[in-house]
């Protein structure tokens, strides 16, 4: 018997796409990756919607309304979680980890944003310090996506390292995403580290009927790029805004990308705590 709420609505889909038989060739590639572009559309469920709201609340939101719009978008990030749970398009377990992204996120918020590493700029009463309570949601977004298309792809891992190695290495980053305001940045350390524990790791993933695979440093560095640009999204719909950004929008430093790329490791970390790596074949 399945265990409630282990599997979505979106499995009964997946399942019936997945037994569609389109003749051999470039029939069935075109197919395979349209496939893949679904499914991936599906795992970024909850963080497009919240950029959806952050962009559309920023076109169209009125300026006199009674709510303030930062505290609009916490209570609708909130009540799409609630929905996403009730019509079971999310399992239990990936609300789990959203909840733990919130948290640890909220906690690199108030704390970068006292350190003057970006500013909220409108007003909001569901607030922590200066940071309204919505942006605990787009740390969010970020874990149900790796949990969502954990499952969605069946990811399998070949040589992947001991799991105390990898959360000393998680605690390391989390650390000197605080401590580099005061003692140097030990960001190129913490990559070169990376580099040496997975560098023989790679990640399988099932979007059709072969397992395919890639090195598992570039999968997150893909992640990481759209999260980048996602992140430009963001800063142009006022979520939140860099100081060179103080006077009008301008793109997002390419340079960010080494901070989403050490977000992602801790993100990915995080995750294994509700979904074992397993090898391609067990047992």
């Amino acid at each position: 018997m399945t265990t409630p709420l282990r599997h979505t609505r979106f499995a009964q889909v997946r399942a019936q796409l997945e037994q569609f038989a389109p003749p051999p060739g470039p029939a069935s590639w075109l197919y395979e990756f349209a496939l893949f572009g679904f499914k991936q559309a599906w795992a970024c469920l909850f963080g497009g919607l919240i950029l959806a709201l952050l962009l559309t609340t920023h076109l169209f939101y009125p300026d006199d309304a009674a709510l303030n719009r930062y505290d609009f978008l916490t209570i609708a990030a909130l009540a799409i979680q609630l929905a996403m749970l009730a019509l079971r398009l999310e399992t239990l377990d990936e609300a789990k980890v959203i909840l733990a992204f919130h948290v640890i996120g909220t906690a690199i918020e108030v704390f970068k944003t006292a350190a003057g590493s970006w500013v909220y700029p409108e007003a909001a009463l569901l607030r922590v310090g200066g940071v309204p309570l919505f942006s605990g949601f787009m740390y969010a977004s970020v874990g149900s996506y790796i949990a969502r298309v954990w499952r969605i792809f069946d990811f399998r891992f070949s040589a992947y390292p001991r799991a105390r190695l990898t959360w000393l290495l998680a605690v390391a980053i989390y650390v000197n995403f605080f401590a580099h305001h005061y003692l140097p940045d030990m960001r190129y350390l913490l990559f070169a580290a990376i580099a040496v524990l997975f560098w023989r790791t790679r990640i399988y993933f099932t979007c059709w009927r072969e397992p395919r695979w890639m090195p598992l440093l570039v999968g997150w560095l893909l992640v990481a790029l759209f999260i980048w640009f996602a992140e430009n999204m963001a800063t142009f719909a006022n979520a939140w805004t860099y100081p060179d950004q103080h006077d009008g929008w301008q793109m997002v430093s390419p340079a960010k990308l080494g901070s989403w790329y050490l977000l992602m490791y801790i993100s990915f970390v995080l995750v294994t705590l509700v979904a074992k790596p397993r090898p391609l074949k067990d047992g």
